[in-house]
């Protein structure tokens, strides 16, 4: 199961969407789940299967997640999903430079939260690309005993993508499973998708993105030595250690819950290259001035949660114009995180 230190369940309920805070900094760890790296390490009879990658779990997947689990439970049957890893697109060379929204660690965490038994995060390379969408789903049978199997209603597996819904269909008829293909859940502005997702991550529009993952975008990070400008001006921040693997926010500045040690607080956080003192610079800093807290928290994990983008980065003309904004900056998050906490909504 996962350990959680501090555990907090905090929820707010938007309408349509529910919000929730993710309990705080989580280590995944497979007692109650089985977590297996390739489908010949799992061996199960009459499961109940769902195939994708699931990046960002999002209310889409959890629509599809929720129909796994309630079915299968109710015949007291396991649930299982399989995902990949690599990314099957950035394998066949359909993407480049890519970024997880949920790296494989986060998203094994946010499967196990939906009620999932059993994970698999199966290998993904070219010469598992090269198998037939018979002859894997022969596999599966075999393997998990399927009974019952869930995909996209524009799902396709397989060389060549053989595998799509009629194909599998007609396929169960033979080896006795049945297939339910799921209608994506839309918003107003159409099909909730995780690459609509990473185009808001991309643009800044965490508010957007929250709002089609049903929690807020987070990015963790540990706590580590940066040139101490913030001290000099009494705003001190935390520089995090960026993930490689995972996406991060547009250079901004943004209204976050951060999560340390099992609280939660009011933050600051600034992406970008600190033009105010480094005109001209390329790396990318991600630095958090946490309100209220009064300790040093160095080599921690802290959690951000992106709950809504202030305003772009810029260079200002004087260090003394730059602590004039930021205190705004902290002002007008206040006042968003406050109105968030009260109502649920943005």
């Amino acid at each position: 199961m996962a350990t959680q230190k501090g555990l907090l369940f905090l929820v707010w309920v938007c309408d349509p969407v529910t919000f929730r805070v993710l309990p705080t900094h989580i280590e995944f760890t497979a007692s109650n789940v089985a977590l297996v790296n390739s489908l010949n390490d799992l061996s199960l009879q009459n499961a109940w299967l769902a195939i994708g990658v699931f990046d960002g779990v999002h209310l889409g997947h959890k629509h599809m997640l929720n129909l796994l689990t309630t079915g299968a439970h109710a015949g007291s049957l396991p649930a299982v999903v399989l995902t990949f890893q690599p990314h099957p697109a950035v394998v066949l060379g359909q993407q480049t430079d890519f970024k997880w929204l949920s790296p494989p660690a986060e998203r094994s965490v946010l499967l196990k939260e939906e009620g999932i038994d059993h994970i698999i995060v199966q290998q993904f390379d070219r010469e598992f690309a090269s198998i037939s969408a018979r002859d894997f789903m022969q596999n599966i049978s075999r393997q998990l005993g399927l009974r019952h199997l869930l995909v996209g209603h524009d799902f396709a597996l397989g060389h060549d993508r053989q595998g799509d819904v009629p194909f599998l269909t007609e396929l169960g008829l033979e080896l006795g499973y049945s297939l339910q293909a799921v209608a994506a859940i839309s918003d107003q502005d159409g099909v909730i998708s995780s690459t609509r997702i990473r185009q808001d991550i991309r643009t800044g529009r965490v508010a957007q993105a929250g709002r089609k993952l049903g929690r807020h975008y987070r990015v963790s990070g540990e706590v580590v030595h940066g040139d101490g400008r913030g001290r000099t001006i009494q705003i001190p921040t935390a520089n995090l250690e960026l993930p490689g693997d995972k996406l991060i926010p547009t250079n901004g500045v943004y209204a976050c819950l951060a999560h340390v040690d099992g609280v939660s607080r009011a933050a600051v956080t600034n992406i970008g290259t600190r033009p105010t003192f480094t005109f001209g610079e390329q790396l990318l800093h991600l630095e958090t001035h946490i309100l209220d807290l009064h300790e040093e928290i160095y080599g921690r994990v802290v959690d951000l949660d992106f709950v809504e983008r202030l305003r772009t980065e810029q260079r200002f003309p004087s260090v003394e114009a730059l602590v004039q904004q930021i205190h705004a900056d902290i002002d007008q998050a206040r006042q968003i995180l406050a109105a968030w906490q009260d109502t649920g909504a943005f």
